[in-house]
């Protein structure tokens, strides 16, 4: 069955860095595209970046310049570098297929305040 399981969230203040980290089991990760997602209190979840089999990347507006999305298939991990974070980051983060599966990880917290 699929896992996903994400990590390296946490507090940290504008202009700051966090790399999260998201280990996938139950899939053949290689040859699929995966994404990071984000859902903010009172918002929808929303994709912020993807990255295909073969590492193209697409970035959202919000997040573009700022966040990189990377992969070791190795590893089944898929990683999201974030740079100058803003208080509008603020959200809990989640990795998933792209298109998701219908099951969901729990997420990792990210909180941008100053």
């Amino acid at each position: 069955q699929v896992q996903l399981v994400e990590s390296g969230g946490g507090l940290v203040q504008p202009g700051g860095s966090l790399r999260l980290s998201c280990a996938a089991s139950g899939i053949i990760f290689s040859i699929n595209n995966m994404g990071w997602y984000r859902q903010a209190p009172g918002k929808e979840r929303e994709l912020v970046a993807v990255i295909t089999g073969g590492r193209i990347t697409n970035y959202a507006d919000s997040v573009k310049g700022r966040f990189t999305i990377s992969r070791d298939n190795a590893g089944n991990t898929v990683y999201l570098q974030m740079n100058s974070l803003k208080p509008e980051d603020t959200a809990v983060y989640y990795c998933n297929r792209s298109p998701a599966y219908s099951y969901w990880g729990q997420g990792t917290q990210v909180t941008v305040f100053s």
